[in-house]
């Protein structure tokens, strides 16, 4: 009995002793607080019978919809980020709640080793009710998997392990016929020796074999060329999402590159498998032809989805982005909505085909509760988190790798273990992430930690990607402590700022977010800001500097690799 006593002892004793050599140690994170006051918003106060698109603020891109009776369920691109592919849940178009991520389990998701915007593209999400099952089909750039699908009987449940797809390409979409047969569309590139020009691809079609899931081979199709008119040279038709109405089949697809080019395009067949016919009122849906000075400006409309409501009206989600006042995106690709009037042969946006507006008419008989009763808010509001609930809110992301790895939930707060990486590596990281929502916010968090050494830090990170961030935190040279602000940019570090500060207890970090700068500042008195180093220029955080298909992050951060030196 003694000698296993000590053999339990000694493995405990040499267990504490490399958590100690290595540097690994634990910092509390606690009351969050995140406030959004773009002028967008104050300018365009809402009216009883009003909501605001986008729906989804921040970067939740690619959104794709589906319904079940009453309940419609939208998700999202998740890129590397970890849970992958949130989805949240509406009866009525305008109020969302978020159910969970669909891809939430490492053996579903191996984004280890990508970069940021590598992992989950354009996700798409049906209902088929032949056998009362949801399909989340999708194209993970990561671990080797490519395109893939999941599936369910209940989204807000779990979702089955990963079934690998045997075909290229990227932006599958599953289509369930009202035969009980199923296709799946994607882009691909054109067959070998055919491609035209830079950004020629085409949109194939297969057979879907719903016993195996898995595509019958040999049944593959090319059903578009290009885009509308091969002849224009069309660049990146991608997207697709196929429909069925009145007896014909209708292919709905992105076409010009997501960027400022990019618009939604429509064709018509008798058949799933063509010819498609583009209708003559293409683009269907652009923000391309405006001034670029315009008043609230929202541009690269496109990427969008349709969904039939349950008396026969339709409605399309997409994607677009909000520049900041400098042009620049740095809250990335957000989710929009916009009634589709398809009264006469081929759907159309109401209004899309102009520049668009921040609010828009309630569908009749729906309240406007975003923000309340459990529903996601959008315009200017305000999240608060203690960071001690056992189960924190779906917001939170962690990078590459899920967030319990490194987390613990305490009645102070939540406690960051430290990572052996930094947040400049291509592996996970210990980084509690929430997306920025905002061109002008406030938010701040209260940090409990005493770093042992230089190799220690914690702190804020304002991340774009791995090559782009900011980090604002607390380490230590010889017996003193410091407060640094380090700039990333394009992977070379530059220190802006360090002070040494008296840290007695715990102290309050804040980022304020005025257009395009921001200005890092804490308080050892909670009471009392100090700012260091600002303002600084947020352009790295912008996708027209970093480049990729995120929005940025702000994280709460720490790491035992740290490398700034004060």
């Amino acid at each position: 009995m003694n000698q296993i006593f000590l053999k339990k002892k000694t493995t405990l004793m040499a267990a504490v002793a490399l958590l100690s050599f290595s540097g690994i140690s634990a910092q509390t994170f606690s009351d969050f607080s995140y406030r959004g006051n773009d002028k967008i918003y104050t300018d365009n106060p809402l009216k009883e019978n009003e909501f605001y698109s986008p729906i989804l603020q921040g970067c939740y891109p690619d959104p794709s919809i589906t319904r079940k009776g009453d309940d419609y369920y939208l998700v999202n691109s998740s890129f590397s980020m970890f849970p992958g592919v949130p989805i949240f849940t509406s009866k009525d178009l305008v109020n969302w709640k978020q159910v969970g991520h669909v891809l939430d389990r490492p053996s579903q998701l191996k984004v280890e080793k990508g970069g940021v915007s590598q992992g989950i593209y354009a996700p798409d999400i049906k209902y088929n009710k032949f056998n009362d099952t949801f399909y989340m089909i999708t194209t993970q750039i990561a671990g080797g998997i490519g395109n893939m699908v999941v599936k369910t009987k209940d989204p807000a449940k779990g979702w089955s392990e990963v079934q690998k797809l045997n075909f290229d390409g990227i932006d599958p979409s599953i289509f369930f016929d009202d035969n009980g047969k199923a296709y799946i569309v994607h882009n691909d590139a054109p067959p070998k020796g055919t491609e035209q020009y830079n950004g020629h691809r085409v949109i194939k079609i297969w057979d879907y074999d719903l016993e195996k899931d898995q595509i019958v081979a040999g049944s593959d199709k090319i059903i578009v060329n290009g885009g509308v008119d091969l002849s224009q040279k069309p660049i990146w038709i991608e997207g697709p999402h196929l429909y069925k109405k009145n007896g014909k089949y209708f292919l709905m697809c992105a076409e010009g590159g997501t960027g400022g080019n990019h618009s939604e395009v429509v064709f018509m067949s008798d058949s799933p498998k063509g010819p498609f016919v583009p209708a003559q009122n293409n683009p269907i849906l652009t923000q391309r032809y405006f001034p670029k000075d315009r008043k609230d400006k929202v541009d690269w409309a496109g990427h969008a989805d349709l969904v039939e409501t349950p008396d026969g009206k339709y409605f399309g989600v997409f994607l677009a982005i909000r520049p900041n006042e400098k042009g620049r995106v740095n809250h990335g690709r957000e989710t929009f909505i916009l009634p589709v009037d398809w009264s006469g042969k081929y759907p159309v946006f109401e209004n899309g085909l102009v520049p668009m507006k921040p609010k828009l008419k309630l569908p009749e008989g729906v309240k406007n509760q975003t923000g309340q009763n459990g529903f996601f808010p959008n315009g200017n509001f305000t999240y608060n988190d203690k960071l001690t609930d056992k189960n924190l809110d779906y917001r939170w992301i962690a990078m590459r790798g899920p967030r319990e790895n490194f987390i613990t939930a305490t009645k102070n707060g939540v406690k960051v273990n430290s990572m052996e990486t930094n947040i400049k590596a291509l592996a996970p990281v210990s980084a509690l992430f929430h997306r920025l929502q905002h061109e002008d916010f406030e938010t701040s968090v209260t940090l409990d930690f005493k770093p042992k050494s230089e190799k220690e830090l914690a702190g804020i990170t304002c991340y774009q990607s791995e090559r782009f961030n900011y980090v604002f935190g607390i380490t230590k040279k010889d017996k003193d402590f410091y407060i640094v602000l380090e700039r990333t940019e394009k992977g070379e570090s530059k220190l802006i700022a360090s002070e040494k500060i008296a840290l007695s207890k715990t102290i309050k970090l804040q980022v304020v977010g005025e257009k395009d700068d921001l200005n890092f500042n804490y308080s050892l008195d909670g009471k009392t800001y100090k700012n260091l180093g600002g303002p600084v220029s947020g352009d790295i955080l912008s996708t027209d500097v970093a480049g990729g298909f995120t929005g940025s992050l702000i994280g709460l951060y720490s790491t035992s690799s740290n490398d700034i030196k004060p």
